[in-house]
């Protein structure tokens, strides 16, 4: 489980075999867990600048390459002890999304992200969504796309200050979203959802 918070602006090295190459100051072990902009990857080798990660091909085939090149955020999973400051991120990417609109205000910079249709059920108004692996609020909905607001901070410390119109992105939903709607799709008619099963739900996390 990741928190959408980025640790580190990493290298891809190279990209080979399904093989990616990561040049970073982060002292990963074999076997741990990184998300490479958002997509939760397993160490498989070390080296002395940084490590190996192998993508399966169920992940290729969701990301865009665009997203396993030249400057990455870097988060490692999160350990038991650390502080819970971002939200529930699980590192697998639903869909990939389209910068279409950059706006920027006084003191932040309006981004409007495009998505296709099926997903817009599971992004929700003021709630949280991760885009390449950042935590981030979700102001409005539209039927294909949603706006973020992003403070001055932020895109000086990731890699959001070079998104530009056109740009893709690797887009996870929220979780708690995802789940509610894949047990009210798939309920039975006979039975309604009980607040018993409501609580047992949030309990599990």
């Amino acid at each position: 489980m990741f928190t959408g918070l980025i640790r580190e602006i990493a290298t891809v090295k190279s990209y080979q075999n399904n093989i990616l190459t990561i040049q970073s100051k982060h002292p990963a072990k074999l076997g741990d867990s990184i998300a490479i902009n958002g997509v939760c990857l397993t160490v498989i080798k070390l080296h002395s600048d940084g490590f190996d990660l192998e993508l399966a091909d169920e992940t290729r085939s969701i990301i865009d390459e665009s997203k396993i090149s030249g400057a990455v955020h870097m988060e490692p999973a999160m350990m038991m002890n650390d502080r819970f400051e971002g939200h529930i991120v699980q590192g697998h990417v639903d869909c990939v999304g389209t910068v279409s609109q950059i706006t920027p205000r006084e003191n932040a910079t309006d981004f409007i992200i495009t998505v296709d249709k099926k997903y817009i059920v599971h992004i929700v108004p003021k709630g949280s969504i991760t885009i390449d692996g950042i935590s981030l609020t979700v102001n409005d909905v539209g039927k294909d796309n949603f706006r973020l607001t992003i403070i001055p901070h932020t895109l000086k410390e990731t890699l959001m200050k070079n998104y530009k119109i056109g740009t893709k992105l690797n887009i996870e939903t929220d979780v708690f979203a995802r789940y509610i709607d894949h047990i009210l799709a798939h309920r039975s008619s006979e039975k309604s959802m009980s607040w018993h099963d409501v609580d047992s739900l949030q309990m599990t996390y």
